[in-house]
């Protein structure tokens, strides 16, 4: 029994086939992981629990719960597209919920986990626009609008992100390095894993002289890998397959 990480799934009815292969590898690893963890962005947009219908993801839930019932723990972290899932689909995939960041323990290895988009703290934008999403407030806001509505406002804010990406830097976009040593130091670890920014990689450097890694996470559309931890060892795999 193995332990695996997956971020940027971007789930949409848009990507079939990358649907189809998210699916594919729950069925084939479902007895073989104690525990699968979702560091975010496993949906490319979530307007509500109550969206899962409209937005074609029952199949990807049924998955879920077939996964959960045949043994293997699912934890899911939000993602920046799918910060909004809560605890109905919770209840009805048997994903648990898990705060961001969190460190989790296995075999005496202590684990950073984060989405990531919090550590791109040059993205002066994105980090404003993430503050004000987060909140309570807006939150309570947006779900209370209709559901089409819903779905209006994210196709617009998603193509309003992509337009900004055209203006800024792969630099601006990506991880700074401060930030990650400063939540490193924070909680204790000499490991990082993260999603996010779609640039997967294993990073070596050092904290205060001692050995550190940073495990980067791939976009599924794109490079489809997961990141395995069995007998003490991490591993970064590429998975066979493509996506849209």
């Amino acid at each position: 029994m193995s332990i695996a990480f997956i971020s940027d799934i971007h789930l949409s009815a848009q990507r079939p086939a990358t649907t189809q292969l998210f699916e594919e590898f729950l069925a084939e690893n479902e007895r073989l992981l104690e525990r699968l963890y979702i560091l975010g962005d496993l949906f490319d947009y979530w307007v509500g629990d109550d969206s899962v219908g409209l937005l074609g993801h029952d199949a990807v839930e049924a998955a879920l719960r077939n996964t959960v019932t045949a043994g293997t723990q699912v934890f899911f972290m939000h993602g920046n597209r799918d910060f909004l899932v809560g605890e109905e689909f919770a209840r009805r995939t048997g994903c648990q919920l898990l705060s961001d960041p969190a460190v989790v323990s296995y075999e005496h290895r202590n684990l950073l986990l984060t989405h990531g988009d919090a550590l791109c703290t040059d993205d002066i934008e994105h980090q404003n626009s993430r503050r004000q999403m987060l909140s309570a407030k807006w939150k309570t806001a947006f779900l209370q609008q209709p559901l089409a509505e819903r779905i209006h406002t994210a196709a617009a804010m998603r193509a309003q992100s992509k337009a900004a990406k055209r203006t800024k830097s792969r630099s601006v976009m990506d991880v700074n390095p401060h930030a990650v040593e400063n939540l490193m130091r924070q909680h204790g670890v000499d490991t990082m894993i993260h999603g996010h920014t779609h640039q997967p990689a294993v990073h070596a450097f050092e904290i205060a002289q001692k050995p550190a890694w940073r495990y980067v996470l791939g976009d599924w559309p794109k490079r489809r890998n997961a990141l395995y931890l069995q007998q003490g060892e991490l591993v970064l795999k590429n998975l066979a397959g493509a996506g849209d």
